[in-house]
């Protein structure tokens, strides 16, 4: 798996069903992140109830997705970091990402922990809420990530399993948290 691209976002007031609501969900490419263990260092994290902290520390999508969603919403100005990710890796599969497993990426340690589970925002990236539906029946939702060792990390990278732990994947998990 190799990093395609590294983001960070500004924080943004939208209008949201007439009122203003702020967000860090408009990430662009930049040419390396600093993940330390509460945050992406100058990533604007709004909602910290839901982003960010420990268990979220760093957001992952994978590039290989683009294509699908690309299709699906062409009408949309895409750039890396459009999911609102904070890394793009390409070849990431949420099928193979067990929680727990650890990752040495650029110079950081990370430890997959959750699965991302797409809120109101996601669809004021995306101009409707109707991607809400389509982001949780297609399962394309990438991983939220613990920080275990601070560290730089920039387009080039490789993603690389150092230690595997035998638990749902976050395609699982994904799954289970949206079965009703």
């Amino acid at each position: 798996m190799e990093v395609v691209s590294t983001n960070i976002g500004d924080r943004q007031k939208v209008i949201y069903k007439k009122r203003p609501v702020e967000t860090g969900i408009f990430k662009y490419p930049v040419p390396s992140v600093n993940l330390g263990i509460t945050d992406v260092i100058n990533d604007n994290v709004v909602d910290r109830k839901y982003h960010g902290g420990e268990k979220k520390a760093c957001y992952l999508y994978t590039a290989n997705h683009y294509a699908y969603w690309k299709k699906k919403y062409p009408h949309l100005p895409w750039n890396w970091g459009f999911f609102g990710e904070n890394i793009t890796v390409s070849g990431l599969d949420e099928t193979q990402l067990q929680i727990g497993n650890q990752y040495a990426i650029g110079d950081a340690i990370i430890e997959i922990t959750t699965p991302r589970e797409p809120c109101f925002k996601l669809g004021l990236r995306f101009n409707t809420q109707k991607i809400i539906r389509d982001f949780i029946a297609v399962h394309f939702c990438g991983s939220y990530a613990k920080v275990i060792k601070e560290g730089e990390v920039k387009k080039g990278d490789v993603m690389k399993l150092i230690f595997k732990r035998d638990s749902l994947t976050i395609a699982e998990k994904f799954k289970e948290i949206y079965r009703k």
